[in-house]
């Protein structure tokens, strides 16, 4: 692909910078420098942007005990 084939956005909203809040630049959009665009890489890379989670109960134990359970109770009302 050459740079003639590079499609501008030139109706793209000028934003602040996500990490000092000056006036963003077309060349490191969202941010204003390099600087800010590497710091904020930073934090992803060292896990300081993280989505919380909440993992489900983990009841697999109980539930295998229940199977265990009926198995023995069907095998035992067979004999």
């Amino acid at each position: 692909m050459t740079a003639t084939n590079v499609h501008r956005f030139t109706s793209r909203k000028s934003r602040p910078c996500p990490m000092c809040k000056k006036p963003s630049t077309e060349a490191f959009h969202p941010f204003c420098t390099k600087r800010c665009a590497d710091v904020d890489l930073g934090k992803w890379l060292g896990g300081n942007y993280a989505i919380p989670a909440v993992e489900p109960a983990d009841d697999f134990g109980s539930e295998a005990a229940k199977l265990a359970e009926n198995e023995n109770w069907q095998s035992n009302d067979s004999s």
